[in-house]
């Protein structure tokens, strides 16, 4: 008769994570604790305050990634960084898909905006790369799903360029079409009918500048907020210019934007092409620019997923299941 096989037996682990001063102590467990309660819960282990430092207790391969977490995030905040939950949530899940990442490397490219408190700092090693491309080139596509930052990150560059005089202006488009809805059917004059089209964009703007000062640079035409219609015909140099929601682009508004680009001019092109709004059959301008422009040294792409969505943690796991669908995958 064979013997029972022999299950592993889990090996517990206690380790002590000194903490250089009160104060970094309280930065790096957040309020009430929030964030050493929250890393206790994903990698269920036992985190509480000791002499010297903060003690991690479990299993040993979960202390090991959460004295690493906490280690690297002790070590960004000497350096002078500000943490939140949704960095201890983003750095725990990059640590978990690569043990040899160094968060410290997110908080090192920082964007700095005058007359803010705080830098805005990208959050996932993709929205670095995307802050590294608009600095490196002219033309630069951030294409994937909702909530990744693509517009946030064009809108924190572009003001700082501004601010920096690196531009003259910020010029922002987006199409004005909406699930269907027509313009005519929206109360108002043309301004009027606009506005919720655009208003995505005016609220990105509005945290990088208080409204005093936002409305002063439109009033001044520093800061162009208008539907891509009203770009034909036109010349944009020594201007930064987004292009918001391109998916929803015909082909022809696309090359009719993207040949606007003057001398001394950036321009970046964000977009989600799983959700186009278009008439069914009619080609995505986005989808179309991807495809022709494809190889061109100058331009850069930049493709987020569902691990860059810094909204609520729902909405990573919402584009996970569409995507599922998408792809055929449910049962």
């Amino acid at each position: 008769m064979k013997a029972k096989q022999q299950l592993p037996t889990l090996e517990k682990m206690r380790k002590l994570l000194p903490v250089s001063s009160p104060d970094v102590s309280t930065k790096l467990c957040g309020e009430q604790d929030g964030y050493l309660r929250f890393l206790e819960k994903e990698l269920e282990i036992r985190i509480s305050h000791a002499a010297g430092g903060i003690s991690l207790e479990g299993q040993d391969s979960d202390v090991a990634l959460g004295f690493d977490l906490l280690s690297q995030l002790a070590g960004v905040i000497e350096r002078g960084a500000i943490i939140s939950k949704l960095d201890v949530e983003r750095s725990l899940q990059q640590l978990k898909g690569n043990q040899r990442f160094k968060i410290e490397e997110l908080f090192k490219e920082q964007i700095k905006i005058s007359g803010r408190s705080g830098a805005i700092v990208p959050k996932t090693p993709h929205q670095k790369q995307y802050v590294d491309t608009i600095r490196q080139r002219d033309l630069v596509f951030g294409v994937g799903p909702a909530g990744t930052g693509k517009t946030y990150l064009a809108m924190t560059m572009a003001v700082a360029a501004l601010l920096n005089k690196e531009v003259k202006r910020i010029v922002l488009c987006r199409p004005a079409v909406e699930a269907g809805e027509k313009l005519g059917f929206l109360p108002g004059d043309m301004a009027e009918k606009v506005n919720p089209y655009l208003r995505p964009l005016y609220d990105a703007l509005h945290d990088m500048v208080d409204e005093t000062k936002a409305a002063e640079m439109l009033e001044k035409g520093q800061i162009e907020v208008a539907p891509l219609a009203f770009m034909r015909g036109r010349t944009l140099a020594d201007s930064f210019c987004i292009l918001d929601e391109a998916q929803n682009t015909t082909a022809g508004q696309m090359k009719m934007f993207l040949t606007r680009l003057g001398q001394r001019s950036k321009c970046v092109v964000t977009g989600d092409p799983t959700q186009i709004d278009l008439p069914r059959g009619q080609l995505s301008g986005l989808i179309d620019a991807l495809h022709v422009l494809r190889g061109i040294p100058d331009i850069g792409v930049v493709e987020f997923d569902e691990t860059d969505v810094v909204r609520h943690h729902l909405v990573a796991k919402i584009v996970v299941a569409y995507n599922r669908r998408r792809d055929g995958l449910d049962d």
